[in-house]
């Protein structure tokens, strides 16, 4: 009988500290879990950054790189340049503009790096970093069409009863939405390249883009029959301006940290470096 007992008492006080054993692991876990995306990025080693690489100069595809170190640009080293000041690996993940938006918006990636201007959806949807790039040499945006409407689109007034692209999710849909009006059809393409394409094979009358980036593209596709409607930009609030870095909501600490690399690289001035090296590069590529 007073073996039985001791059994049992051994069994009982076994079964108590393997509990007591499993709630304290459990606690330290939890103690050591990551308390923000900052530190959860710094304990695993590496920042995830998605971008839509089909915007010369500042995202765009090598093919003459092998396909895991082909995409390059003035983002890719902004990128770069941000994981190696928090002292980790920086992983490129190419997506599709929307898909860029929506990865960052839902917590999917760390940052979103791809030319991304400020709109008030955005900011709504994501943190947006302060602006990292104000170029001196930026021309705005405008309207772009084939070279054989020339003479018959002069202006925004011109637009009634055309058909206008623009890229999905992007600030020039936001500039067609609010300052043209009267079109006879608004379609949205998945990338800047679409647009010109859709222009150049007449699937489309107007397109609205960048004109720097739409100057680079005609100069390294002279046979594409584009043009950019001289005289007439979209207003742009100043307080907007500036390219910026999307990230997660709600992630204070990342974007302290994040804005903080940004005035490095504003006092630096490497950042304009970048772009104009990449600008060459791109031209030279005949992206």
């Amino acid at each position: 009988m007073l073996k039985r007992t001791s059994f049992i008492l051994i069994a009982v006080l076994s079964i108590v500290l393997l509990a007591a054993c499993s709630q304290s692991g459990s606690q330290t876990s939890q103690s050591q879990a990551p308390a923000n995306r900052l530190e959860a990025i710094l304990a695993r080693g590496y920042i995830e950054v998605v971008t839509e690489p089909y915007y010369a100069p500042n995202e765009f595809i090598d093919p003459t790189r092998p396909p895991n170190d082909n995409i390059v640009g003035s983002d890719i080293e902004l990128a770069r340049y941000i994981a190696e000041a928090l002292g980790i690996e920086c992983k490129i993940i190419p997506l599709e503009f929307g898909a860029v938006l929506a990865s960052v918006a839902e917590g999917k990636h760390d940052l979103a790096i791809s030319s991304l201007a400020f709109t008030p959806a955005r900011a709504e949807a994501m943190g947006l970093s302060k602006g990292y790039f104000f170029s001196r040499t930026n021309l705005g945006h405008g309207l772009v069409i084939h070279t054989d409407n020339a003479d018959a689109i002069l202006g925004k007034e011109d637009v009634r009863g055309r058909i206008v692209v623009a890229q999905s999710g992007s600030l020039q849909e936001l500039f067609v939405n609010e300052q043209l009006d009267g079109y006879k059809e608004f379609k949205l393409v998945s990338s800047t390249s679409d647009t010109f394409l859709s222009v150049s094979e007449k699937k489309a009358d107007i397109g609205v883009a960048s004109i720097n980036t739409t100057n680079l593209f005609i100069a390294a596709n002279p046979a594409c029959s584009l043009m950019v409607v001289p005289g007439f930009t979209f207003y742009q609030d100043e307080s907007t301006l500036g390219t910026r870095i999307g990230m997660p909501p709600g992630e204070p600490e990342l974007l302290a940290k994040i804005n903080e690399i940004i005035d490095e690289v504003i006092a630096s001035g490497i950042y304009e470096a970048w772009y104009e090296e990449y600008t060459e590069y791109a031209k030279n590529l005949g992206v």
